[in-house]
């Protein structure tokens, strides 16, 4: 019944950078491994508590895959990091039993941990579409250091038997082609995971959702139904890329000055769009901002995005064309600060200025924390005298996450016994549960986990949510460092970015313990020094204070107990003149 699934070694020409060859591509999946009654964990490292960080463990004895292995973008809170990964350290000593890692499609969020746990679980093999492997391979370019990956592509029709799961991949609509969800077959009973979807019945660069797979698999007795929770606050259908298409038409076809269009570099089917409609009203397509044009090269070289010779032409040569024959597609949407969109829009890009009657097209919602500088953006366009479109004018943008009535559907078509919400905050899983309810299911068969919480199937099918909990810390990564930036380090920078720093410097005798000169203040981002004499006065003598208290003349001195006491008392004085509490460092120079 089930086949080994065959493997594409053509991309590794196209993109170098990963060793694939058709050798290693066409190694055996591990035999079946009979684990006798045992139960079938779900272990949740992330993606069930926040939106991002999507990983989760299926364990039955002693085999194990990997359903994705993505990201998480800080918070306002965690300044200086640059995103944060999964824990996998309850995967230690098990690296033999981990027969394969399965990733649903390639959005950073299911995939941007890669290239940092993968050494770490041992380099297994690792099963994906086409284009999301040729993401994937591109972005592994940018850690040489890295092992090899062992990567097999697969189709969404395939089939392949992990130990003891057997896995049979379907279609399903995202924002990326490519993207499919999991039916994993385990002695206990089937587990379907969705991955990201919505059920979109006229797409663009794809095919509609394999419903009738889906339903087939749903009249197989399934066990649970592991669904994206992403949009479950939404009521309604998903809105179909189609429209967005059509609004796109729309826009080229009224807007006489050039289109600048900012959005996700990952929606390749919002991309697509775009390019149909530059071919359409004669206008020449420029691509600007890394992610962006990696992406668009990935998916033109696998086909995923069709273009007509010359619509593309490099971003320098825009100011050769009148601007009513020229659009421009980039990054930036979200106001990212390094992005193209803030570069263009604060005169700092090479060759785009703004014009007076340039249209800016923000096809994208606004991710919650970023209206003020969304908001800062479209402010400055408008003084430029150019104009701006966004989702809440006109339909330039569809989610890739099902809404409430695909939920619904997605539910009677599955027709599960258990209803496991995930992908989302947990008040969207809540929400879907919910959903659950009001389609008919038993409320006790309703499982909302957390993440690290094991959810434990028996031999008889009998699903829960344990008391079992695996860490699952936040592994930041900052530049080149991964989990070495711990809660003290990032508390540390929190009260660095909220009230600043206050360094005091003071020079004593090593022998006498007099204090030499007077202490001298240092202060970043809490006080400006020269305007506040009183305060920086007050505050030497507070220091000198300490010192005379704590060291007696001519005898040695405990210096890291003297330096605590002063950050100690000037801290309090600080607080108590200001009601802020600056980063206290006391420095003391013996000569």
């Amino acid at each position: 019944m089930f086949r080994k699934t065959s493997a594409v070694s053509g991309l590794a020409q196209t993109f170098p950078g990963v060793a694939v060859t058709p050798k290693t591509a066409e190694k055996k999946a591990p035999s079946f491994r009979p684990a006798g009654k045992s139960n079938l964990k779900i272990i949740p490292l992330g993606g069930l508590e926040e939106v991002g960080r999507n990983m989760t463990i299926f364990e039955y004895g002693h085999d194990i895959i990997i359903v994705d292995m993505g990201l998480q973008f800080p918070d306002e809170d965690m300044p200086g990091i640059d995103y944060i990964i999964p824990d996998v350290s309850y995967l230690k000593g098990k690296e033999k039993n981990i027969l394969g890692v399965i990733i649903t499609h390639g959005h950073y969020d299911h995939i941007g941990a890669i290239p940092h746990i993968m050494e770490k679980i041992g380099n297994p093999p690792i099963y994906m579409t086409e284009l999301t492997r040729g993401i994937v391979m591109k972005r592994q370019e940018e850690f040489k250091d890295k092992s090899p990956l062992n990567i097999h592509t697969v189709k969404k029709i395939d089939r392949m038997r992990l130990g003891s799961f057997n896995i049979e991949f379907f279609h399903v609509n995202h924002t990326i082609p490519d993207a499919v969800g999991l039916s994993i077959s385990t002695p206990v009973g089937t587990i379907i995971h969705t991955g990201d979807f919505k059920f979109d019945h006229s797409p663009i660069s794809d095919a509609p959702a394999d419903i009738a797979k889906i339903a087939r698999l749903g009249s197989e007795n399934i066990l649970a139904l592991m669904s994206d929770s992403t949009d479950s606050r939404t009521p309604g259908y998903s809105l179909s890329e189609s429209r967005i298409s059509k609004t796109l038409e729309e826009i080229f076809e009224h807007t006489e000055g050039r289109l600048i269009i900012a959005t996700f570099s990952a929606l390749i089917s919002r991309i697509q769009s775009v390019v149909n409609a530059a071919e359409k009203y004669g206008r020449k397509l420029a691509v600007d901002g890394y992610s962006m044009k990696t992406n668009v090269e990935i998916a033109r070289t696998l086909g995923y995005i069709q273009a007509r010779k010359g619509t593309f032409i490099p971003i320098g040569k825009v100011n050769e064309y009148q601007d009513n024959k020229v659009a421009i597609i980039c990054t930036g949407a979200q106001g990212e600060s390094n992005a193209v969109l803030m570069r263009i829009v604060n005169g700092e890009h090479r060759f785009v200025k703004v014009h007076k009657d340039d249209t800016f097209v923000l096809s994208s919602s606004v991710i919650p924390g970023n209206e003020r500088t969304v908001q800062a953006i479209m402010d400055t366009i408008y003084r430029k005298d150019a104009k701006v479109i966004n989702y809440k004018m006109m339909d330039v943008h569809a989610g890739g996450h099902a809404r409430q009535e695909d939920l619904k559907m997605m539910i009677n078509l599955v027709r599960p016994k258990y209803l496991i919400p995930i992908h989302g905050n947990y008040f969207m899983l809540k929400l879907h549960g919910e959903l659950g309810t009001s389609v008919g299911m038993d409320p006790k068969n309703i499982l909302i986990g957390e993440n690290g919480k094991v959810i434990e199937f028996d031999y008889r099918g009998n699903g829960k949510v344990t008391n079992e909990k695996v860490p699952t810390n936040h592994v930041m990564v900052d530049g080149l460092g991964v989990g070495d930036i711990g809660q003290v380090v990032l508390r540390d920078r929190q009260v660095l970015a909220k009230d600043g720093m206050f360094v005091i410097t003071t020079i004593v005798d090593g022998k006498t313990n007099k204090i030499i000169g007077k202490p001298q203040v240092t202060s970043r981002g809490f006080i400006f020094v020269k305007e506040n004499f009183d305060l920086v006065n007050a505050t030497k003598k507070k220091v000198e204070e300490v010192i005379t208290q704590k060291t007696t003349p001519n005898e040695p001195a405990n210096w890291d107990y003297v330096k605590n006491n002063i950050r100690e008392v000037v801290g309090q004085f600080l607080y108590a003149k200001t009601q802020r509490r600056p980063m206290v460092l006391p420095v003391i120079i013996e000569v």
